[in-house]
């Protein structure tokens, strides 16, 4: 992928799509550190994505493992929409909280998947 720097304006292009995202973790000031989740997209947004993954979760009274899913808002970069769709596996990185839900950041996408009909 190829990246220029715009002289005057600060802005990047990105593959033809000019990126002025300040939230961009890759052109934008936006740092990202903490946790990092694998998981599958289910719904995709503007400038956002949901993305859902299994753990398992310890009971003490049964001494069992149940199943849990888990849902978690992730900010995506303008440059990158168009990289996501709904079914892929992606990465996503803890970063400070961007609004009410969304405290994570896109960073990559592993593997393409089915769309939803």
């Amino acid at each position: 992928m190829k990246t220029k720097k715009m002289k005057k304006t600060g802005k990047t292009e990105v593959a033809g799509t000019i990126c002025s995202d300040k939230d961009c973790p890759v052109h934008g000031n936006l740092k990202s550190r903490g946790q990092i989740f694998r998981g599958k997209v289910i719904k995709k947004f503007h400038k956002r994505i949901v993305i859902e993954f299994e753990r398992m979760i310890y009971i003490r009274k049964y001494e069992r493992y149940t199943k849990s899913k888990t849902k978690i808002h992730a900010r995506l970069p303008t440059c990158m929409e168009k990289q996501v769709n709904v079914g892929d596996l992606v990465e996503v990185k803890e970063c400070r909280p961007l609004s009410k839900i969304i405290h994570f950041v896109f960073v990559k996408k592993i593997k393409s998947g089915e769309e939803k009909k």
